[in-house]
């Protein structure tokens, strides 16, 4: 055998050695095991394992500083809330305490209102215990005021049958008021003068005039101090007319009466002379009672001077010289004088609190804008 033909049958040998037939077991780079399987299943080299290691750690490391970010911003949120809910507790407890605090100052309060005006009502002293029985009467004289009659009557009934009282003393300071109050306190001092059990005195403080003074004349006795003001024995009667006015603003003035004299008072309207004259008649007759009335209590002690009815007010000295008081001292003298020792007692009935705020209220409005009111369209009252 040639050597080309040696040559050719190894070259055949060696491709049939590489291709291999049908019959053949499979390549196992093509139908072996799944490559991607074997790669999960082999352990990683040292380089590839410490790159994978070092990779989780960066995760693991940056997942648990936003934890603990997390867990430390939820903390102070808890801490802040709490301080917020401690102060709102704080601020309650304060407010509760104050609201406490302010309730019993009221309760307190009223409670001595109520002991004032039911419970520490002035009342009878004993038998044993010698004293003046004080009635007051302070303001002005009308029956929608502190000084009204009724009240200052059952003052002085319960002044004058208390055994312990020496004397029964009108404590005036007063400007007037309206003469049917003033009379119907007058005839009840007359009425309790008349029994003769114990003297009554009127003892004058800043003023005893006009209403005030008609109520002092049914006394035993009037003091006043030297500088009191004492008299004003009249009568008055004050309006205003508006008829220019209204008749300048352009106001139709529209009153509808039963009787052609019902509306002869109307302050928009002319008064004219028959209408004065029959209300001036009203007034000189309501002034003659007055005088009646003071030469009843006074009696011949009054000066014959035509001016002290004349409606002038006098001071205490001046009063003295006409006979309209018998003594200038003060209260304290009166009580030493009677009793012995300056005490006395205060026999008028105690006002209710809520009247006395809103008098108080009332008095002082009238006083600020100037207003006086009062329901008797006459007054015993100095101006």
């Amino acid at each position: 055998m040639s050597d080309e033909q040696h040559r050719g049958s190894s070259d055949d040998r060696s491709q049939s050695d590489k291709v291999p037939s049908s019959d053949q077991v499979s390549d196992r780079w093509t139908q072996g095991p799944d490559v991607s399987q074997q790669a999960k299943q082999r352990p990683l080299s040292g380089a590839e394992g410490s790159g994978a290691h070092c990779s989780g750690e960066k995760n693991d490391d940056a997942e648990t500083l936003r934890e603990r970010q997390r867990l430390t911003q939820m903390e102070m949120m808890d801490r802040w809330v709490g301080g917020v809910l401690t102060e709102q507790r704080r601020t309650r407890r304060w407010k509760l305490f104050f609201r406490l605090m302010l309730l019993a100052i009221v309760l307190i309060s009223l409670t001595t209102m109520l002991y004032r005006v039911f419970l520490a009502e002035p009342t009878a002293s004993l038998p044993t215990q010698r004293h003046l029985a004080l009635v007051e009467v302070h303001g002005v004289i009308t029956s929608d005021a502190p000084a009204n009659a009724e009240r200052i009557i059952k003052g002085l009934n319960r002044a004058w049958s208390s055994s312990g009282a020496t004397a029964v003393v009108l404590h005036i300071d007063s400007p007037g008021g309206s003469p049917v109050q003033s009379q119907r306190i007058y005839a009840e001092i007359m009425r309790l003068r008349d029994q003769g059990d114990k003297p009554i005195i009127a003892v004058i403080e800043d003023i005893g005039a006009s209403g005030a003074y008609y109520i002092a004349s049914a006394a035993d006795s009037i003091v006043a101090s030297r500088a009191s003001l004492v008299g004003s024995i009249g009568v008055i009667y004050s309006g205003f007319g508006f008829q220019e006015a209204i008749n300048q603003i352009g106001i139709e003035r529209r009153v509808m009466t039963a009787g052609e004299n019902k509306a002869f008072l109307d302050p928009f309207q002319p008064l004219d002379d028959d209408v004065a004259d029959f209300w001036q008649s009203v007034l000189t007759q309501t002034h003659e009672q007055f005088i009646d009335d003071v030469k009843a209590g006074r009696g011949e002690r009054l000066s014959d001077s035509p001016e002290v009815f004349s409606g002038l007010i006098w001071s205490g000295e001046q009063a003295l010289a006409l006979g309209l008081v018998d003594e200038l001292a003060s209260l304290e003298q009166v009580a030493r004088d009677q009793v012995g020792d300056a005490e006395w007692e205060n026999y008028t009935p105690s006002l209710d609190p809520f009247e006395r705020l809103t008098r108080r209220f009332t008095q002082t409005a009238a006083e600020v804008l100037g207003l006086q009111h009062t329901h008797a369209p006459l007054r015993f009252q100095a101006q």
